[in-house]
């Protein structure tokens, strides 16, 4: 009989899923195994995202050739290297920081050869890191504009379109640089589908989408662009790399959601717990998502084989309500506590695999049948003023990590046992 040193609360089991699942996408352990054989010439290491300077860090470790370059993360999220430098920029939100990184980037491919590798580290974030405004286009433009998309609503492969139109290296034009060299990209997947032209806008990938559906985009969300973007935006110089127009070159995928969330469904397995994957590439409004899938939670727990867990990843929108602060995780998790309303027996765990929910300090939170007493607040004034944040720091329910130095996007776990399951499961 199990003594009851070998067993874990709800809180601490969803927590081990979510350590699991960051745990499997680290750049040390992915990294390796993808790198190519070193050239006859130079190797040059380029890239940008939330877990470049890891990725960086890992290739130098199990690089034994001569090596340079220089990858952009976010403010916070370095790690010290040796032979690539690491710069930090602003996230989700350009600054002057990410356009002076993206410059000195590009300056290391004038004068490359054939017999030269460059080697492009690429992940989540890479979208606002590599700053490269179009001729006209002030950086407060862009960040005008990057903020109101962040606040729209708008699918991460609507606000990645416009961004790709906004930019001089993404959607394939910093793989124009680099020719005549090899370009070799390796990928950590923090979008819906894995879609390279998605992640982090696809800087090395041909790009699908036009500046026609840019406009769209604003349009459909109401956003009054600064005349200098409309401007671009219209002009057929803003119209990015199409397939068959850039030089050959490989992409390699080394970590992604799905394969995140088959770590954690493993995890969960060992303790005794039967997962069921809802998809990694789930999107949508994250209060419809979290009302939906409360209502989920409490089906299984209506239809028995218990405990299980609900796991599914992918990346939320939000259209910001009022003044409150959160991110996508916080405002999914109040609507999905909100619809619960204090249901015994269900308990769910939230949280950006980045660390970072949002803006604020947060990776993201958990929530239980006493969640909404321990918060004495309503749910539902919270969610009508955007304010997830303040309403789990209350309740003493946040899921602070600090930078993972990887993003394989959003994890969200939901516990399901019976109304009066005894709570503890296997380590």
């Amino acid at each position: 009989m199990a003594v009851a040193s070998d067993r874990v609360t709800p809180d601490a089991l969803l927590r081990t899923l979510f350590d699991v699942a960051v745990s499997s996408a680290q750049p040390d352990r992915c990294v390796p195994q993808a790198l190519p054989e070193p050239p006859l010439g130079r190797t040059v290491v380029i890239g940008a995202g939330k877990a470049a300077a890891a990725m960086a860090r890992a290739v130098e470790r199990n690089w034994h050739a001569p090596l340079s370059g220089l990858v952009v993360t976010r403010h916070g999220h370095g790690v010290p290297c040796e032979r690539i430098v690491v710069r930090e920029a602003g996230h989700p939100v350009p600054d002057a920081a990410g356009i002076a990184a993206t410059r000195e980037m590009v300056a290391l491919l004038d004068g490359l050869t054939a017999d030269d590798l460059v080697l492009c580290l690429i992940s989540g974030g890479g979208s606002a890191l590599l700053a490269a405004p179009p001729p006209g286009v002030s950086l407060a433009d862009l960040q005008s504009v990057s903020n109101r998309l962040l606040r729209s609503g708008a699918a991460i492969g609507e606000m990645n379109c416009v961004r790709k139109h906004l930019s001089m290296v993404a959607g394939g034009r910093l793989a124009e640089h680099v020719a005549p060299a090899r370009l070799v990209t390796l990928a950590v997947s923090d979008v819906p589908g894995d879609d390279p032209a998605m992640i982090a806008s696809g800087p090395t990938i041909a790009d699908p989408t036009t500046r026609h559906e840019a406009l769209a985009v604003l349009a459909r969300f109401g956003i009054e662009a600064p005349a200098a973007i409309r401007d671009w935006l219209e002009s057929a110089r803003s119209e990015t790399p199409k397939s068959g127009t850039l030089p050959d070159a490989e992409y390699r995928l080394i970590a992604s959601p799905s394969l995140a969330l088959e770590a954690a469904a493993e995890a969960a397995r060992a303790a005794g717990v039967t997962p069921h994957v809802l998809g990694s590439d789930l999107e949508g409004e994250a209060r419809d998502m979290g009302a939906a899938h409360a209502a989920r939670a409490l089906g299984a727990q209506r239809a028995g084989g218990l405990p299980c867990v609900l796991l599914s990843g992918g990346e939320t929108s939000v259209t910001v309500r009022g003044t409150g602060r959160g991110g996508r995780n916080g405002e999914y998790l109040l609507a999905l506590t909100h619809a619960l309303d204090g249901a015994r027996g269900i308990y769910a765990l939230a949280a950006d695999t980045d660390g970072i929910d949002g803006t604020e300090h947060n990776a993201g939170a958990i929530t239980g049948p006493g969640t909404i007493a321990a918060a004495g607040r309503s749910c539902a004034e919270a969610l009508a003023n955007s304010d997830s944040y303040p309403f789990f720091a209350a309740a003493d329910a946040l899921v602070v990590t600090g930078p993972t130095f990887t993003n394989v996007n959003d994890f969200r776990a939901i516990l399901v046992d019976a109304p009066g399951g005894k709570g503890g499961y296997s380590k």
